[in-house]
């Protein structure tokens, strides 16, 4: 589908921006967001100057992105080891029953 032209209000500015049909809901929900981000920075660090605060607000969200990427490849690389840990029990179960033979060969890494 073709993108279509949407507007949205971030911290007080109309925006035209062009989104799948499929996508306005995480649009408007990404702009009410950042809205609220906007707002929170504002009160909390006294700064008025709204560029300022979107830069602020991008490097935040930056972080924030860089920490959930970190915590994926974490999360991913802990399922891989278990995942080897549990194919290499049962491959010990099953040579233990005698129901397969040890054979020469590339093991699964």
């Amino acid at each position: 589908m073709s993108a279509q032209p949407v507007d949205i209000q971030i911290f007080g500015r109309s925006l035209r921006v062009n989104c799948p049909p499929e996508q306005i809901d995480a649009l408007n929900q990404a702009a009410e967001d950042l809205n609220q981000r906007l707002q929170d920075l504002k009160v909390r660090t006294r700064v008025t100057n709204t560029e300022q605060l979107v830069f602020i607000a991008a490097l935040n969200i930056s972080y924030e992105l860089a920490q959930e990427k970190a915590k994926t490849r974490d999360y991913a690389s802990s399922m891989e080891q278990r995942i080897k840990m549990l194919q290499q029990t049962i491959e010990q179960a099953l040579l233990d029953q005698g129901r397969i033979t040890e054979r020469p060969g590339p093991k699964f890494e």
